[in-house]
C-alpha cells in the first residue's frame, strides 16, 4: 500500500486527509512489518500510528498501555467508527476480562488494549498463544525501562512476548519521553532491527515561566489571584495528595470552581471528575499526577505545578497535555529551594532497601509464596514486593511456579548472589536528572529549548516567548489581606475520613488536621512517646471545631474512645474531656486481644489482621449513635473494625472524631 492509497482508506475510516510526515513514515514501517520506536511530542497523533495500521492487517492488534483513560477514550471512538475493540483492566470485572479475553480467541476483534498488570493473568498467560496476532504496540513505552521517568515492573513481560514472537509480526513503541539513553534500552529490550523515528519536540505555544516564592501560603495566594483572573481551565498539580484536597479547598473558600483529583479516590468519582473536567465544569482540578496521563482534553489554557518535578522528562510530559490545540497556553512553576524535600525522598526510596531485597529471598527459601503472602511474610508494601520480585526474576534468584492453578515464587537453590550495583547507578542517575530540574528553575537558556535538549533534540530553537526568553525574573509575596484570609482558612479546614461502607454503619468522620501541616504531628509524637500525659488544649479547641462545623446537626447519644496500644491513658483522657464540653455521655471501648502498634505494618494485610476481632464492649448501644474518639486516623483499619463490632451490636450510627490525619503512603498520584 502506497501513501495515496493509504490517505483514502485514512479519510473512509478515520475522517483526516493526510498524514504528518512522520505518522506515513512510522506507518509504512510497519506496514512493511518493521520494529519501530516513536518519540514524539504529546499532540503529535501517536494513536493514529497504530490504529489505522490495526484496521489493515487481517488478525488482532494488541495494544499495551498502562493509562487507563487513554483506554476509555479511545475505544470510545473506535467503537464510533465501527471498529471491533476490546478492553482488560483493572477496571472491568473478572468476567468482563475473561470474555474479552475469548472473544480475541475467536477473532471478534480487530484491537485489544491491555493495561500491562494484567499479564500476571494465569488465563491471559495461557491465552495468549491462542490469538492470531498480527500487530503488537507498546505506548508509553519509556515504562519499559528502568531507566526511564515511570518505569513499571509489569511491562517486563511485554518484553517476554516480544522475544517469542515471530520475527514478521510488526512492532510499535511508543513515547512522548524518552532521553538518548533510554530510547537506547528501549530499543535493546524490545529487540530485532528496530528503527528510531525521533521528532522536533518543540512546544512552540506554551509560555514556561517560574515563579519564585517562599512558603506554600504564598502558593496558595498566587494561585488564588491567577485563577480569579484567567481565562479557560487548566491543572493545578500537587506532590501529594493532601496538598491536593487543601489547595482545591482553599481556592474552593475563594469562591474559585475548583475540585480536587487524585488515584486515592473511587473509580467512580474519578471518571466523574474527568467527565465534568472534560465539559469545562471547573476553572482548575488541583490534582496529583494522577490526572491527564491519556485523557485527550485539547483545550487546557494552563498547568501549575506547585511542587517541583523529579526530573526535566517528567515536567516535560505533564506540561504536555496543555494547549494541544495549537492555542497559546500558559505554564507555571511555584518554586521554593526547600520544595527539594519531596522529590528527593522520591527517588531515595524508589528501590527498597537491599534488607527489603534479604527479606523477601529468605521468605522464599523457606516455601514458594504468592504475593499477599509474601505481603505478610516480610511486612512490606504490595509495591515494594512487586518491585523486588521483578528484579529478583531478572537476577534468576527466583522463579515463577503454579500450583493448582495458583502462581507462587520459588528460590533458586545455587542462585546468584544479589546484585544492586544497577539500582546504585540509577539511584545515582536519577540525582542527575533531579539536580537538572532543579537549575531549570534559574536558567537564563530558553527554557522550552532547555527541556527539549534534555530530552535529546538538538534540532529546536528558542521559543521567544518563556519568562528567560523575555529576560524576566518572577518573584512572589502574599500581602497582609492573604496572610489574613489564609490564617482563617487554615482554622477552618477539617480533612475528611472516608469510612463508609456498605457492611458497617459507619459513616465519613473529621480530622481537626493533616499530622503534617504545621506542627501537629510533632506535638502529638512529643505526647506519645516522649512523656507528654495530656494533649494540649489547643487540639481540644480545634477538634471540637471541626465536629461542630461537620456535625452540629446530628445527634450523639454516646462518646467512645479507642483503646491505646502503648499511649496510656492519653486518648481517654481527650475523649473525657470532649464528652464533658458536648454533655455525652462515655463509656470505654475494651481489647480483648493483645494488639500491636499499626504503625509499625506496612501493608492492609498484616494491618487488618492485627486488630481483627480484637475490641469489644459491655454496655448495650442498639441504636444509639455513638461518637467514636482517636488521636490518630493512617489507614482506617482499627477504625473499620471498631465499626464492624459496634454494627454488629446494633449501633445506628458511628462517626469516628481525630484530631489529625496521616499522610503516610501519601504517594503523589
Amino acid at each position: 500500500m502506497n501513501r495515496q492509497e493509504a490517505e483514502v482508506k485514512l479519510k473512509q475510516i478515520f475522517g483526516f486527509d493526510i498524514f504528518f510526515e512522520d505518522q506515513w513514515k512510522t506507518i509504512n514501517r510497519v506496514l512493511q512489518k518493521k520494529r519501530v520506536l516513536l518519540i514524539e511530542k504529546t499532540g503529535f497523533g501517536k494513536s493514529l500510528t497504530f490504529q489505522f495500521p490495526a484496521t489493515q492487517f487481517d488478525g488482532l492488534t494488541i495494544i499495551f498501555s498502562p493509562l487507563i483513560a487513554l483506554m476509555r477514550d479511545q475505544i470510545k471512538s473506535l467503537l464510533e467508527k465501527g471498529i471491533k475493540v476490546g478492553l482488560i483492566n483493572s477496571e472491568q470485572t473478572d468476567d468482563e476480562n475473561n470474555l474479552t479475553i475469548q472473544n480475541a480467541i475467536n477473532n471478534e476483534l480487530k484491537i485489544l488494549y491491555i493495561a500491562p498488570e494484567r499479564q500476571e493473568n494465569s488465563i491471559w498467560q495461557e491465552a495468549v498463544s491462542k490469538m492470531n496476532i498480527s500487530f503488537v504496540v507498546v505506548d508509553e513505552a519509556h515504562c519499559i525501562s528502568s531507566w526511564g521517568h515511570d518505569f513499571r515492573p509489569a511491562f517486563r513481560r511485554i518484553i517476554n512476548l516480544m522475544r517469542v514472537l515471530p520475527i514478521n509480526i510488526p512492532v510499535l513503541a511508543t513515547t512522548a519521553t524518552a532521553t538518548i539513553d533510554v530510547a537506547e534500552d528501549i530499543k535493546n529490550q524490545i529487540g530485532g532491527d528496530i528503527e528510531l523515528i525521533r521528532g522536533d519536540l518543540l512546544r512552540e505555544n506554551l509560555k514556561l515561566y517560574v515563579i519564585h516564592v517562599e512558603s506554600e501560603e504564598d502558593k496558595m495566594a498566587w494561585i488564588s489571584n491567577y485563577l480569579e483572573k484567567v481565562k479557560g481551565n487548566g491543572i493545578v498539580y500537587t506532590g501529594t495528595r493532601s496538598n491536593a484536597e487543601i489547595f482545591s479547598k482553599w481556592c474552593e473558600s475563594e469562591k474559585l470552581n475548583t475540585i480536587y483529583y487524585h488515584a486515592g479516590l473511587d473509580s467512580y468519582n474519578r471518571k466523574l471528575v474527568e467527565k465534568e473536567w472534560m465539559n469545562n465544569k471547573f476553572k482548575a482540578v488541583i490534582s496529583t499526577n494522577a490526572l491527564g496521563m491519556g485523557i485527550d482534553k485539547s483545550d487546557i489554557r494552563f498547568i501549575i505545578h506547585t511542587q517541583i518535578t523529579q526530573s526535566p522528562i517528567h515536567y516535560y510530559q505533564e506540561i504536555g497535555r496543555a494547549g494541544r490545540d495549537g492555542k497559546t497556553a500558559e505554564i507555571f512553576l511555584l518554586f521554593n529551594p526547600k520544595d527539594t524535600d519531596l522529590p528527593l525522598s522520591f527517588i531515595n526510596n524508589a528501590r527498597p532497601s537491599s534488607e527489603k531485597y534479604e527479606k523477601v529471598i529468605n521468605a522464599l527459601k523457606q516455601e514458594p509464596l504468592g504475593e499477599r503472602n509474601l505481603m505478610k511474610a516480610t511486612n512490606l508494601r504490595q509495591t515494594q514486593v512487586r518491585t523486588i520480585k521483578a528484579d529478583l526474576l531478572d537476577q534468576k534468584i527466583i522463579r515463577e511456579v503454579m500450583y493448582d492453578r495458583s502462581k507462587k515464587y520459588e528460590y533458586q537453590y545455587n542462585a546468584p548472589q544479589l546484585d544492586t550495583t544497577t539500582f546504585e547507578a540509577l539511584r545515582s542517575h536519577r540525582l542527575q536528572e533531579f539536580e537538572k530540574m532543579v537549575k531549570y528553575t534559574n536558567t537564563d537558556k530558553c527554557k522550552m529549548l532547555y527541556l527539549c535538549n534534555y530530552l535529546g533534540d538538538d534540532n529546536s530553537n528558542n521559543c521567544e516567548i518563556c519568562d528567560s526568553c523575555l529576560a524576566s525574573k518572577n518573584q512572589f509575596s502574599m500581602n497582609e489581606n492573604h496572610k489574613e484570609k489564609i490564617k482563617q482558612f487554615q482554622d477552618n479546614f477539617f480533612p475528611i475520613l472516608e469510612v463508609e461502607t456498605t457492611r458497617t454503619n459507619l459513616i465519613n468522620g473529621v480530622a481537626s488536621s493533616y499530622y503534617g501541616f504545621s506542627n501537629v504531628g510533632a506535638i502529638i509524637y512529643k505526647c506519645k512517646y516522649e512523656g507528654g500525659d495530656e494533649f494540649p488544649a489547643i487540639f481540644l479547641k480545634q477538634t471540637l471545631r471541626a465536629f461542630g462545623k461537620t456535625f452540629k446537626e446530628q445527634k450523639f447519644d454516646l462518646i467512645l474512645s479507642v483503646p491505646p496500644t502503648k499511649s496510656g491513658k492519653l486518648v481517654e483522657n481527650f475523649a473525657n474531656k470532649i464528652a464533658l464540653t458536648l454533655k455525652l455521655p462515655i463509656a470505654p471501648l475494651v481489647k480483648i486481644k493483645e494488639t500491636k502498634e499499626q504503625k509499625i505494618f506496612q501493608n492492609g494485610a498484616l494491618k487488618t489482621e492485627n486488630i481483627k476481632d480484637a475490641f469489644g464492649i459491655n454496655i448495650d448501644i442498639m441504636n444509639k449513635s455513638i461518637l467514636l474518639i482517636d488521636d490518630i486516623f493512617d489507614s482506617g483499619a482499627t477504625v473499620k473494625e471498631i465499626g464492624k463490632m459496634l454494627t454488629k451490636k446494633g449501633a445506628k450510627v458511628i462517626v469516628p472524631l481525630v484530631i489529625a490525619k496521616t499522610v503516610g503512603g501519601d504517594i503523589a498520584n
